[in-house]
């Protein structure tokens, strides 16, 4: 079914002004249907040659006599926008997304509609995008040498203006293509000995219910589980998102020992009564898929003897430091990621909301070191000040020293 044209008034003026418009048909390519960019002066339309763009109102009126399907924008390198492109997120029937989406969507906070599929939305944005990486999954990125279809089916709620989101750009491109990001996990452990076994898989650990609570409260990220144990749910976008951040702490804390892990989210201020509901195909409750997902993101796991062993990493490493027998976890619920909630027709997670929960953890361990940079810094400005205030007194004493006749210098004069 072809989507309706968009009106001139139902797009953002500041596109319609730029002459970067095509139009669009839908062509059968090696099986599969892809959209293709046209030239309103026959032929097809390139988005690396200027000479094939025209204006918005040519390109509606050459798709308004049936010659095109749609029409489209060009983004270019002279231009500020950027288009994000998420894919099979949206139930074409309801209108309603998937939650990952949906937190990307109200994240950019700039003017997004409903692509022609009816399945997926397209956002724009100015700003800078971060290089190394611009697609993942059903997301994409790109500013420049591609076209978005566009529709004017604008989503309820969002700006009808094309907003500067450089800053959020930047956020979601580290949390969706930080090529270092797989490596969190390893780097942030600091054991008495570190080794990463492949497909080694976690069964537990002797720790009680209490052991696990004091070692994740006395953990560097330990406000963190506190605030999550206690119902706080104030630092994520759903109540979902704080259900598995804490299901990812606690699959670290137990080893990820399933059945002490639903004990402890029962015992905590977050369990309510849709964790007991089945909301999947396969007859799973809510709160068995949250659990399934935390382990299976796991990447590390505690264990009382005094090593994390990687479950899910594919190259031999070891490292042993015979100093140190402190484990170190500030990160490794933020490595073990957060997913959002699964549809009800136990589809499998995607790993967008994944990377943004991941973001989320990261940004928090940073302003946490900061704040302790900061804590430094004032203690070293009072030390620098308790110093500054000894050799004013050792000047002044020498000072009297000398006035007095006793200065160790007036015996050599």
């Amino acid at each position: 079914m072809t989507p309706p044209l968009p009106t001139r008034t139902a797009l953002p003026d500041e596109l319609c002004e730029r002459a970067q418009w095509v139009g669009w048909r839908t062509q059968t390519r090696g099986g599969d249907e892809t959209k293709v960019p046209l030239d309103v002066s026959g032929g097809y339309a390139s988005a690396t040659d200027r000479a094939t763009w025209t204006t918005f109102d040519e390109a509606l009126a050459y798709a308004e006599d049936g010659t095109a399907d749609g029409v489209g924008f060009v983004f270019t390198d002279d231009d500020p926008y950027v288009g994000i492109d998420l894919d099979k997120c949206r139930d074409s029937e309801t209108g309603e997304p998937e939650e990952w989406a949906q937190m990307i969507i109200e994240r950019l906070d700039s003017y997004t509609e409903v692509s022609p599929s009816g399945t997926g939305y397209h956002v724009i944005v100015k700003g800078d995008l971060p290089p190394d990486g611009n697609r993942t999954g059903n997301l994409e990125l790109y500013a420049h040498s591609r076209f978005f279809t566009v529709t004017g089916d604008r989503v309820d709620g969002t700006p009808t203006e094309v907003a500067a989101r450089t800053d959020e750009l930047t956020a979601i491109h580290a949390a969706y293509f930080d090529t270092h990001a797989a490596d969190t996990a390893a780097d942030a452990a600091t054991t008495v000995g570190y080794q990463s076994t492949g497909g080694v898989e976690a069964g537990g650990n002797d720790l009680t219910d209490e052991d696990v609570i004091q070692r994740a409260q006395n953990a560097a990220n330990g406000l963190k589980f506190s605030r999550l144990y206690d119902g706080d749910t104030s630092a994520y976008d759903s109540h979902s998102e704080a259900d598995m951040a804490l299901c990812s702490m606690l699959a670290f804390w137990t080893g990820c020992d399933a059945q002490q892990m639903d004990r402890l989210v029962r015992d905590s201020r977050l369990y309510r009564a849709k964790w007991d509901e089945v909301h999947f195909a396969d007859g799973s409750t809510y709160g068995e898929k949250t659990i399934e997902r935390a382990i299976a993101g796991t990447t590390e796991y505690y264990d009382p003897s005094g090593f994390t062993s990687a479950v899910r990493r594919s190259t031999t490493r070891t490292r042993t430091d015979t100093t140190n027998t402190r484990v170190n976890t500030h990160d490794d619920d933020a490595a073990a990621g957060a997913t959002a909630e699964m549809g009800e027709n136990g589809a499998p997670p995607t790993r967008e909301t994944e990377h943004l929960e991941r973001l989320k953890e990261l940004q928090m361990h940073l302003e946490s070191v900061l704040e302790a940079n900061e804590r430094l810094q004032e203690e070293l400005e009072n030390e620098r000040e308790r110093r500054r205030g000894l050799e004013a007194e050792l000047a002044a004493g020498e000072q009297e020293d000398e006035e007095s006749g006793w200065s160790l210098f007036g015996w050599f004069k």
